[in-house]
């Protein structure tokens, strides 16, 4: 796999609705699904709920597939858009320029986001770092390495990278505590953030999406190109599928046993976090597609491809837009009558609702919001 052909002729409903389906549990999905806990009585949604907190240090549920399942996808689109561009004529210089361009506003956008309202003469006080940005960030070291190198090669980056951050972890000891900690306390990089990261860290001694763990979070893209242009070749479903699949479960495993040496761990983006996580976006990617675009089930998909539509506008709306506040005052007067311990509940869902009929009306006047 070291050639790209020409792109697919068609849009992948799988893709946007992949992403759709990950925007919805950022969106309030996983608030609604947490919330049912202990309210039902049944045990599976107990331990389904678990799945949607993260683990407070090592460790892994499914609430931390979230971000680095969009930051893959991000990777996999990217390959889209670039190889369209390519078989368009156009330079790789202006394909490269764009992507920077849309770097810099995904930078402004995140720290808009994370520190509304914005007071820009108090930078001290000011977190820089933010999932916008980091989308940007890798989506730019993604099209640079994909325009450069091989499907093999940008393979061998990953590899390399999430190998450089492991043995720099392992190797280099905060002061003050040994080599090879990955402690709350005494890892590399909580020491690193608190001396070169400027601005305000999220976690207080440390920031997960600052300098060092940008390095391992590229890689999640890096992924996502190979996913696309697995996707984009013209051959056979059934190998792509092969393929994909493969790439999965082989992420898993390694995954797995790296994490025997290498900790799980979403807060220091550990490179066994990335493999575990490439795997796992590879085979939701792979049974998406076999739905959708093989076996041509696509209707049950149309909730989520209206969300995947307008991802942006969606992170960005739920900050912004009280939802669950327009949620209590459009249905507080009918969830009011069932038990209390429910009302959170309905009126999670209820700004669930009035967030899908926003982007549903994005959706029917063909309003699709992209920098």
């Amino acid at each position: 796999m070291t050639t790209i052909s020409k792109p697919l002729p068609r849009r992948l409903a799988s893709i946007d609705a992949l992403r759709g389906f990950d925007m919805f549990m950022i969106a309030g999905g996983g608030t609604f699904i947490f919330l049912l806990k202990g309210k039902t009585g049944i045990s599976f949604i107990d331990a389904l709920a678990d799945q949607f907190e993260h683990p407070e240090w090592h460790g892994f549920t499914f609430y931390d597939f979230i971000f680095p399942l969009f930051l893959f996808l991000a990777g996999t689109s990217l390959a889209f858009s670039l190889s369209g561009g390519l078989d368009k004529n156009i330079s790789k210089k202006k394909l490269l320029s764009k992507v920077f361009t849309r770097m810099i506003v995904l930078i402004f956008l995140g720290i808009l986001d994370k520190n509304a309202p914005l007071d820009i003469f108090d930078p001290v006080h000011i977190r820089y770092g933010s999932v916008l940005g980091r989308i940007g960030l890798a989506t730019f070291v993604g099209a640079l390495l994909y325009l450069n190198f091989s499907w093999t090669y940008r393979l061998f980056w990953a590899f390399g990278l999430l190998i450089f951050y492991y043995f720099i972890l392992l190797l280099i000891p905060a002061p003050g505590f040994q080599a090879g900690d990955f402690s709350f306390e005494g890892n590399l990089v909580g020491w690193f953030d608190r001396n070169f990261m400027p601005g305000k860290l999220k976690q207080g001694t440390y920031d997960e999406l600052a300098i060092l763990t940008q390095f391992p979070a590229i890689c999640l893209t890096i992924f996502g190109t190979l996913a696309g242009d697995i996707l984009n070749q013209s051959t056979a479903q059934s190998i792509k599928l092969k393929w994909l699949f493969s790439l999965g479960f082989s992420g898993i495993v390694f995954g797995i046993l790296w994490g025997l040496l290498f900790p799980i761990n979403k807060h220091l983006w550990s490179s066994s976090f990335i493999l575990l996580t490439a795997g796992i976006s590879f085979i939701f990617l792979a049974i998406f597609y076999w739905l959708i675009d093989v076996k041509g089930y696509i209707k049950w998909s149309f909730f989520f491809r209206v969300i995947g539509m307008n991802s942006l506008v969606i992170y960005l709306a739920v900050r912004f837009i009280d939802f669950n506040e327009s949620s209590r005052l459009l249905f507080a007067g009918l969830y009011m009558h069932t038990a209390e311990k429910w009302h959170e509940v309905f009126n999670t869902l209820g700004g669930l609702a009035l967030v899908w009929l926003f982007l549903y009306f994005l959706y029917k006047n063909k309003i699709v919001v992209k920098i």
